[in-house]
């Protein structure tokens, strides 16, 4: 299929090998909006095979799908038969939902900036913001995170020059002609006008977000400032009172679990992801390799969504704490049981007591802890995936701690075969300090200069200190801006995405990606290299390769085959 067909104003677009793009006209626009909502919710009633995710935006519509099970050609007929479906209909309202905000002091710092900006008094602003019927267009940035227009245009002040690295939950902000409300303390460049005590989001709750897209919101002004309170901090994770205290999951089965001694640089518990709830602004977080996140549960005898260790560059010291079967993959970190060499990919049995150690970063820089029965962590939004920013999933949604007691699920009886395949899944772009990675042309590649691909692969690239599991901040060579002039549509990002900002400098984008996001992709990483991008580690570098459709696929294939020998 070609990167994009036209289809009566709307068009197709491959967003790498796992996801496509349906975009109608480039407006901020109520009735355009509508269509794109109808369009996602015909797309979720279809039930097409190996669909993964829905995600409606300002003026597009993303589809995340397996590219083993489901077939890009019959999915890009659908999204075309259900853009004429959808083209008639207006623009239809959601739910009428009133917000209590108290305005202004301590809640609202840059009433006074908005007030200057607009040549009125602070009251003035806050009439105008508090007139207004607002409409959900899409959720993203943070989960329950609502993007909505239009604020009237006296008082749309533009986004701050310098981003704050702390707002409170609750923030109500504008940001030109948008507005919207933080769902949790994080950093923003909005300018804050008020604060309101509403939970936006809450994963316990059904549904987790307050808004949808297509509701209408009017924000009521109040005085009610006592409701306001700090969150608490949380204490060291320990199954039992955490069990307590929220509530969370039943106890499971046993109790063998594994005692922090020392956590690592940052060690998280990851499962195969919190797929599903995109469309709300989660995030899907997951493995940063998912090839050796499946091997190590392959090889102990897991269910290859079981819950992992995912420890980074500084592994952490950890306490078997009754008897396991455990295996490491991945990167190299030096692990050692018990004193004795632990060697990668392949099954350890572990007796009460056994104590993991990691050396020293020798190859890789991430790596995979499985035991036996899985993490028993609670799941959150039907994964135990952990996503630090919001703080979901895993342990309390933060990487462990010394003294944390991580429950293990019951004990599983080993699997039938045992391989070492650590060569093959690495195969075939991996050197020495780096790797070259193939990637298709991104959705956004047409809004730069003709020959972008080939500058990219002329280009090596290094992985910055100021990276982490949302994504690679890349130096080296700047690329070419875009040739649009006007500020490009927030939109879908997807894995593997390679945006590139003003400045320049490439964003790989990775597992804690941000749903959503206003700088073009230029292209995506394949697929069947994310484990290869995931291995890189900051002063490493990188190369890209254009590739085929067909290629991607070729590659994915062949990574199965070992892992299905294992299993």
């Amino acid at each position: 299929m070609s990167a994009a067909a036209a289809t009566g104003g709307a068009r197709v677009r491959e967003a790498g090998d796992s996801a496509l793009l349906l975009e109608l006209d480039p407006v901020i626009d109520a009735e355009v909006n509508a269509r794109v909502v109808a369009i996602a919710e015909g797309v979720r009633r279809r039930a097409i095979r190996g669909v993964r995710d829905v995600v409606s935006t300002f003026r597009s519509v993303a589809v995340f799908f397996d590219p083993l099970s489901t077939d890009v050609g019959t999915l890009a007929a659908a999204l075309r038969d259900l853009s004429g479906v959808a083209s008639g209909s207006g623009p239809t309202t959601g739910r009428r939902i009133d917000i209590p905000v108290a305005y202004g002091g301590e809640l609202g710092p840059d009433l006074d900036e908005v007030a200057a900006f607009a040549g009125c008094p602070p009251q003035a602003v806050i009439d105008r913001h508090a007139s207004q019927t607002y409409r959900v267009f899409m959720l993203g940035f943070l989960p329950g995170f609502a993007y909505m227009a239009s604020v009237d245009q006296r008082i749309a002040s533009p986004r701050r020059a310098t981003p704050r690295v702390r707002i409170p939950a609750g923030s109500v902000g504008i940001a030109g002609r948008q507005t919207a409300i933080y769902p949790l303390e994080s950093p923003g460049g909005w300018q804050i006008i008020g604060r309101t005590w509403m939970s936006v989001f809450d994963a316990e709750r059904t549904p987790p977000a307050l808004f949808s897209s297509g509701d209408q919101v009017r924000f009521v002004p109040t005085t009610a400032t006592a409701r306001f309170q700090a969150p608490r901090e949380g204490a060291p994770y320990d199954r039992t009172s955490h069990q307590r205290r929220a509530g969370l999951y039943s106890p499971p089965p046993s109790d063998r679990h594994v005692t922090v001694l020392r956590p690592g640089l940052l060690t998280t518990v990851q499962d195969s992801g919190r797929w599903g709830f995109q469309h709300l602004g989660v995030p899907v977080s997951g493995p940063m390799d998912p090839l050796a996140h499946r091997l190590a549960n392959a090889i102990v005898g897991n269910p290859s969504n079981a819950a992992t260790l995912e420890a980074t560059v500084l592994g952490p010291e950890l306490r078997v704490e009754g008897e396991a079967r455990m295996a490491v993959t991945g990167a190299d970190l030096g692990a050692t049981l018990d004193g004795s060499d632990v060697p990668l990919d392949r099954a350890v049995a572990c007796r009460g007591g056994s104590v993991l150690r990691f050396g020293g970063r020798r190859a890789g820089a991430r790596a995979y802890v499985a035991f036996d029965g899985g993490i028993n962590a609670p799941p959150v939004l039907g994964s135990r995936a952990t996503h630090v920013l919001s703080r979901l999933g895993g342990i309390e949604g933060r990487a462990i701690r010394a003294a944390d007691r991580i429950p293990l699920g019951e004990a599983t009886s080993p699997p039938a075969r045992q391989a070492d395949l650590h060569v093959r899944l690495y195969d075939p772009g991996r050197a020495d300090g780096g790797a070259r990675v193939r990637v298709l042309p991104g959705p956004q590649v047409d809004q730069f200069p003709p020959d972008i691909l080939d500058r990219l692969e002329r280009t090596r690239f290094t992985v910055s200190p100021a990276s982490d599991r949302m994504g690679y901040r890349l130096t080296g060579g700047p690329l070419p801006a875009r040739v649009a002039a006007s500020e490009m549509i927030s939109d879908v990002t997807v894995p593997g995405g390679l945006q590139v900002p003003p400045s320049g400098d490439p964003i790989l984008l990775m597992a804690d990606r941000q749903t959503t996001g206003g700088y073009p992709q230029v292209a995506i990483v394949i697929t069947a290299d994310l484990p290869l991008a995931a291995q890189l580690a900051p002063g490493d570098w990188v190369e890209f390769s254009v590739c085929t459709r067909a290629e991607a696929l070729a590659a994915l294939v062949a990574q199965e085959g070992p892992l299905r020998a294992v299993r």
